[in-house]
């Protein structure tokens, strides 16, 4: 849920929207009942589209400095939704559904992560981006954070996903440009394929724990340092070609849908509510007794749910709320902008406008001074 630049590619706009609609679509998943069938599904989805968004948000943080333009930018977009968000998702879960929830901010809710994920990214921008060997330091780190990192501000995540971040900032058009060719596109369906077949058996080499870079070693039962690592290891490799075979394969069409890639966090951060709230409206009770169709019917749904919330008529309304600073100095940019023309209006112009208001004055009661004002 990057900033987005002036100049717009439509492959990553649709990449983009492909990935918040997955985002939506796995989240759906939970309200089914558990099965093979499903459970490999969603084991194959989160095995490399989380790590696919990530390298997105890193690509189109490439221009990240630590400016006061740039750091305003930063808490504008991204600290103050969080702090918004994080509140109302909680109270509408802990009101509408009756849930417990502990340490609010500190340890961030759901879908909330990504948001403190992304703040501290964007400010390790300016460190990773020039260094050389920027990756192989970010994959160090990720292996480290198995063993350490917590669950404050979801730091294992931000750090166990870190390499994906900083493949995204040493890209380049030109080194992506190689993955639209006709070779890269066929290995890609390969690799895809392949994933598909590894995550068949996700428990006997890991776990779906492994896929959320959210635990520690320990946590999983991981006693042997070494074996995790090779685990973890072999975890972000196949994100890694797994997003890569997904980048071969989105397609560079501008239209309809690359243009609701600008609305991908309002799509991320209000598609929970109605996730949430078809849990507590009791969707998970009738998931159990029509296993098929329901799988079905969620998933169309979650689908539907993220175009409807990208549809610019929705969207342009609920970008006030996820952007409520910008959306304020907008409207105090258009009144200084009004305030100014007013000042250029020629002296005739302006002396025939009082002129006219003094007149109408004359019919009208004290009460009413006020509105002609506003008026003029």
């Amino acid at each position: 849920m990057p900033i987005q630049t002036a100049t717009r590619d439509p492959w990553f706009d649709n990449a983009k929207m492909m990935l918040v609609t997955l985002v939506v679509v796995g989240h759906s998943w939970t309200l089914l009942p558990s099965s093979d069938v499903g459970g490999h599904l969603y084991d194959f989805l989160y095995a490399w589209h989380v790590p696919a968004f990530v390298f997105v948000t890193g690509y189109l943080s490439r221009s990240f400095v630590y400016s006061k333009v740039r750091l305003w930018q930063l808490f504008r977009t991204v600290v103050v939704p969080y702090v918004v968000f994080e509140c109302a998702l909680a109270l509408f879960r802990v009101y509408v559904g009756g849930e417990d929830l502990q340490n609010l901010f500190q340890d961030p809710h759901w879908p909330m992560w990504y948001l403190a994920a992304m703040f501290f990214w964007r400010l390790l921008t300016p460190v990773f981006k020039p260094m050389w060997g920027g990756l192989v330091v970010a994959v160090a780190v990720s292996l480290v954070a198995g063993m350490y990192a917590g669950n404050t501000l979801d730091m294992a995540r931000v750090l166990g996903l870190l390499p994906f971040f900083v493949m995204g900032l040493k890209a380049t058009p030109e080194r992506l440009e190689l993955l639209r060719r006709t070779p890269a596109q066929v290995a890609a369906v390969g690799v895809l394929v392949g994933i598909w077949v590894l995550t068949t058996w996700t428990d006997a080499w890991a776990s779906t724990e492994w896929l959320y870079y959210r635990s520690r070693y320990d946590e999983m039962g991981y006693g042997d340092d070494l074996h995790a690592l090779l685990t973890r290891s072999l975890v972000l490799a196949v994100g890694t070609l797994g997003a890569w075979a997904f980048f071969a394969l989105v397609p560079r069409i501008d239209g309809w849908f690359a243009r609701m890639g600008s609305a991908t966090l309002v799509v991320y951060l209000f598609h929970g509510f109605v996730v949430k709230g078809a849990g507590y409206a009791g969707w998970s009770d009738w998931a159990t007794d029509h296993v098929v169709i329901a799988f079905g019917v969620t998933t169309t749904c979650a689908v539907l749910l993220s175009l409807l919330l990208a549809w610019r008529p929705v969207s342009s309304r609920l970008t006030h709320l996820v952007d409520p600073l910008g959306y304020a100095e907008r409207h105090l940019h258009h009144a200084v902008d009004l305030t100014a023309a007013k000042d250029q209006v020629q002296p005739d112009v302006q002396a025939e406008i009082e002129a006219g208001v003094d007149a109408g004055l004359h019919h009208q009661g004290a009460s009413e001074v006020g509105e002609h004002r506003v008026v003029r």
